[in-house]
């Protein structure tokens, strides 16, 4: 059982390095700060929401990561800050297929923080879990989420379909991409 992971992504020319671990209650007043989902704007909504988090990873069956980046360079060791999130879920022994998702602070966007994150987050996935019977990763997002389709893409999950909407969980159509495992 994988307990804790720590995922490291070096620097660019235009990017700092990213770091990726597990969420823990440290990160609440970071997490609301920084996530744009309306159902996380009070340190209760943060607490509720990191103990999910830390659940999943107790239960082997969904992993998320903080997405991390170094701050500006006052000092010779600058702070780490949340600027996104990925995580790999509906993970099950024998199940060829999981989904994938990310979300990226509005100051870090238009920076490469997803698509590095969601690139390390996949090549874990398959060292992690491809033993296991992982074949195939899924990613959803919303039809009018272009910024989603482009990391996608650039990601390597490809268009697969189009999925109808389902309310109340999923209000809009939405795209489904797949990337398959590494042959």
């Amino acid at each position: 059982m994988i307990t804790s992971v720590t995922l490291q992504v070096a620097a660019t020319p235009t990017a700092p390095a990213l770091v990726l671990r597990p969420w823990c209650v440290d990160d609440v007043t970071a997490l609301v700060e920084a996530s744009p989902d309306p159902g996380l704007r009070s340190e209760d909504d943060g607490l509720r929401w990191v103990r999910a988090q830390e659940r999943g990873w107790a239960e082997g069956v969904r992993f998320g990561f903080a997405v991390l980046e170094q701050g500006p360079a006052p000092s010779p060791s600058p702070p780490w800050r949340v600027v996104g999130n990925v995580v790999l879920k509906e993970v099950a022994p024998g199940k060829a297929a999981a989904e994938v998702g990310y979300w990226t602070a509005a100051r870090a966007r238009g920076r490469g923080v997803a698509p590095r994150a969601l690139e390390a987050l996949t090549d874990w996935s398959w060292v992690a879990f491809r033993a296991d019977g992982l074949e195939r990763l899924d990613l959803l997002h919303q039809v009018d989420n272009l910024a989603s389709c482009r990391v996608a893409t650039k990601c390597g999950y490809a268009y697969d379909r189009t999925l109808a909407a389902a309310p109340a969980a999923f209000p809009l159509d939405g795209h489904l991409h797949v990337r398959r495992a590494p042959a």
